[in-house]
C-alpha cells in the first residue's frame, strides 16, 4: 500500500486516478482547494487536505510516497509554476515520487514535429492555447531535472470519459488505437498511471498511453 496525494483530485482526471488508486487498496488523500466539493464527491470519510495548490509545502507533502500533479488552472502559467515548486521541494529526496500529467500537445508526430505545432496552426488566436504551450515548457523543464524521482504521463489527442479496458504504452509519440483513433479514456489513463506507480518503468521519463 502506498500513501498517495493527488493535487487536483476533484477534477475529471484527478478523480479517476483517486478512484483507481483506492480500488487497489492504496491510501489516497485529495489535495484540493475546496474540501466541501471533495466530500461531496468522495464521501465524508475521505482523506482531504484543503489548500491552494501553490501553497503546499514540504510539511504538507512529505507524508506521501507519491504526489500526483493533476492540477488544472485557467491561468496557464500556473502549471509551470506548480511543477517548478514541486521539484524545488523534493530536490535530492529519494523517498517521494512525483507524477506529472502533461498534455498531448507535447507528443511527437512521425515526422518529429510536436502536436503543438498543429494546435498553433489551427487555434493560434484561441486563449486556451496558452495551456498546451505552458505544458510543453513544463515537460522541457522536467527533462533537465536529474536529482528528483519524477515521471510524467501524457494522454493521447482525444482524452475522453470512459471505463478502464485494455491499453498500450508509448514514450513520446502520438499513437492510434485499433480503430485508428488517437484516443485514451480516463479509465485507461488512470489505470496506466497507477500501474506505473506500483511497478515503476519510467523514472525521470515521460510516457503516454492509448486505448487498445
Amino acid at each position: 500500500m502506498m500513501k498517495i496525494g493527488i493535487i487536483g483530485a476533484t477534477g475529471r482526471v484527478g478523480s479517476a486516478i483517486l478512484n483507481e488508486a483506492e480500488a487497489r487498496g492504496h491510501k489516497v488523500t485529495a489535495l484540493v482547494r475546496n474540501a466541501d466539493k471533495a466530500k461531496e464527491m468522495f464521501g465524508a470519510d475521505a482523506a482531504i487536505l484543503e489548500k491552494d495548490a501553490l501553497a503546499f509545502d514540504a510539511t504538507d507533502l512529505n507524508q506521501f510516497d507519491v504526489v500526483v500533479d493533476a492540477f488544472a488552472s485557467s491561468k496557464a502559467y500556473q502549471h509551470l509554476d506548480l511543477a517548478t515548486k514541486l521539484i524545488s521541494l523534493f530536490r535530492n529526496n529519494k523517498q517521494t515520487r512525483l507524477m506529472f500529467i502533461v498534455g498531448s500537445s507535447s507528443l511527437k508526430k512521425p515526422d518529429g514535429t510536436r502536436m503543438l505545432d498543429d494546435v498553433l496552426k489551427m487555434f493560434a488566436n484561441e486563449p486556451w492555447v496558452a495551456t498546451p504551450i505552458q505544458q510543453v515548457h513544463e515537460l522541457e523543464f522536467l527533462q533537465w531535472v536529474d536529482n528528483v524521482n519524477w515521471s510524467a504521463i501524457s494522454p493521447q489527442v482525444n482524452f475522453e470519459p470512459g471505463e478502464k479496458t485494455q491499453y498500450r504504452l508509448g514514450t513520446d509519440e502520438v499513437m492510434e488505437n485499433k480503430a485508428g483513433k488517437r484516443a485514451v479514456s480516463f479509465g485507461n489513463f488512470a489505470g496506466a498511471l497507477v500501474d506505473e506507480l506500483e511497478t515503476p518503468q519510467h523514472k525521470q521519463q515521460r510516457f503516454t498511453v492509448v486505448d487498445d
